[in-house]
């Protein structure tokens, strides 16, 4: 191989791998460029400072070795300088510090040069191409894509995509369904991540997005953005749900997305091997659509507890199977459409639970206010909860049961706030007796069952306070659906909030001077933003 090779050659060369690999023509002239002057130092000396220029219109070949420019008095320590004197020859304008190129002439290259130079070609247009993959592909993420099985690798498939290759992995299968070189397959592009073989493009068939993808293709409502998909959850293979809304009221959502007697929504299903699909009307109402999530399962009644993000839905006693469905798939499938953990109960059981809280309601009345068992259950059928409602409540309303005067009334009242004194005097004598400190008590909101409850647990001073998370207060759940496992707080019981827990332990903080109050932050942050 010569340096004086055709140049044209050159340039023809450069232009076949450009298009074979698919990247820009002066990538493949730069590579080669740095192959020749690779070949050259290994001619002029490693440590020669070699440079190659090819022009990638006419494909001439400038070789040239760049030395610096040092002062007369320094002493040259190899070929890499020289003197200003000497440069001054060469150009008057040289200073110390410059670079002058000197020429030098063609040579040819011995084979181990030019196998070096070639490594360097073939390394400079790989990576060249694995830049080209990853920019292209990476802008991808969240379509679906087309290819053909080049293999099938302990199971993963290596999907030919034209101008890369993507990865199917067993876990992103739909299961049971099988390929085989050569076969066509269509798959959502959920990654792309650089790695030291080239850049690795994922692909799935039980990603929830894929299905809604598929209807987008099948569905020009979907396409167009009139009709949109709001949610999806998918136990691939099984079966699946799809949240639906239009924005044009005249077009009926899930019509749309079945298509004429059902050829829509039908070729999805062919496309993930027959997954049946249930397409539910979505609703901004989160009871409504947990209703819809739920079909084909009847629902009575439904009651969220936003706290604790959760929701108790109640089913006629003969609908419960269908409800769970089998090996509760229809409810988990509802839970993660809507995020909601979903409870079921069939009105049996909640007119069953309902009864023993009157029961446990009446029985604390009687005990707490020293009354009969009528007075206990009037008092619970009025839906009175605790004796804290009783004790604090307009005496209007309570004398307003039948069979109630004001007397009645006021006497009731006066029991109630007894008791309540009592049973704060009790818990104040524990929280005594467990060491937890009097200043706990000034915190807003904490009240002496919960310091007994937090001393139980350990919490007996406002360092210990303020050095808790949320979730040590009210708890947290861990996964999702039937199979959620709910850990208790310190205070679980109490029905708080995990916006005023977090508000209590914030005040705990302040009050150790660990953080500024939020109003003094607030104004701080405003006077920096806007300095006088």
């Amino acid at each position: 191989m010569a340096v004086s090779a055709n140049r044209l050659e050159l340039l023809q060369i450069a232009d076949a791998v450009a298009r074979e690999k698919v990247i820009d023509k002066q990538i493949v002239i730069d590579a080669m460029a740095d192959a020749i002057a690779k070949a050259a130092r290994s001619r002029y000396g490693a440590e020669t400072d070699v440079h190659a220029e090819i022009n990638s219109k006419t494909g001439e070949l400038r070789l040239a070795r760049h030395l610096l420019v040092v002062d007369d008095n320094a002493v040259e320590n190899d070929s890499r300088e020289i003197t200003l004197s000497e440069a001054r020859r060469r150009n008057p304008a040289a200073q110390v510090g410059d670079a002058i190129a000197e020429t030098l002439p063609p040579f040819d290259f011995g084979r181990i040069a030019a196998q070096s130079a070639k490594q360097v070609i073939v390394q400079k247009v790989r990576e060249a191409e694995r830049d080209r993959q990853y920019d292209e592909y990476k802008d991808r993420i969240g379509e679906i894509v087309n290819g053909i099985v080049k293999r099938v690798e302990y199971g993963n498939v290596i999907v030919d995509l034209g101008r890369g290759e993507g990865i199917i992995r067993r876990d992103e299968m739909i299961p049971r369904e099988t390929f085989r070189p050569g076969d066509r397959v269509r798959a959502y592009l959920f990654d792309v991540r650089r790695e030291a073989r080239g850049p690795q493009i994922f692909l799935s068939r039980t990603h929830p997005q894929f299905m809604a993808k598929l209807f987008a293709q099948e569905v020009p409502e979907i396409y167009d953005g009139i009709v949109e998909v709001k949610a999806v959850a998918r136990d691939p293979g099984s079966r699946a749900k799809i949240g639906v809304i239009s924005r044009d009221s005249s077009i009926d959502p899930v019509g749309a997305c079945v298509g004429m007697r059902g050829s829509r929504v039908q070729a999805v299903v062919g496309e993930l091997q027959g997954e049946k699909i249930d397409i539910i009307p979505w609703s901004q109402d989160q009871a409504t659509f947990v209703v819809n999530a739920l079909q084909p399962a009847e629902v009575v009644k439904v009651v969220l507890d936003e706290d604790a993000d959760r929701i108790e839905v109640v089913v006629p006693d003969d609908q419960l199977s269908l409800a769970i469905g089998r090996r509760g798939q229809n409810v988990r499938l509802a839970s993660q459409l809507t995020g909601w953990d979903i409870d079921i109960l069939t009105e049996a059981e909640e007119s069953e639970r309902r009864q023993k809280e009157f029961t446990a309601r009446t029985e604390l009345f009687m005990q707490a206010l020293d009354v009969d068992e009528v007075v206990g259950q009037l008092l619970a059928s009025e839906g009175f909860r605790t004796v804290e409602e009783i004790a604090y409540v307009d005496p209007g309303e309570v004398a307003s049961i039948q069979g109630f005067d004001e007397s009645t009334a006021r006497e009731i009242q006066n029991r109630a706030q007894e008791y309540l004194a009592r049973i704060e005097a009790e818990h104040d004598a524990r929280r005594k007796e467990l060491g937890v400190e009097d200043q706990l008590k000034e915190i807003d909101g904490i009240t002496t069952p919960m310091l007994v409850a937090l001393g139980e647990n350990g919490v007996k001073t406002v360092e210990d306070f303020a050095d808790l998370a949320t979730d040590d207060l009210v708890g947290w759940t861990e996964g999702k659906g039937p199979e959620a496992v709910r850990h208790k707080g310190f205070l679980d019981g109490f029905e708080l909030s995990r916006a005023d827990a977090e508000g209590m332990i914030m005040a705990a903080r302040v009050e150790l001077g660990w953080i500024e109050p939020p109003a003094e932050a607030e104004a701080e942050a405003e006077t920096e933003a806007h300095p006088t």
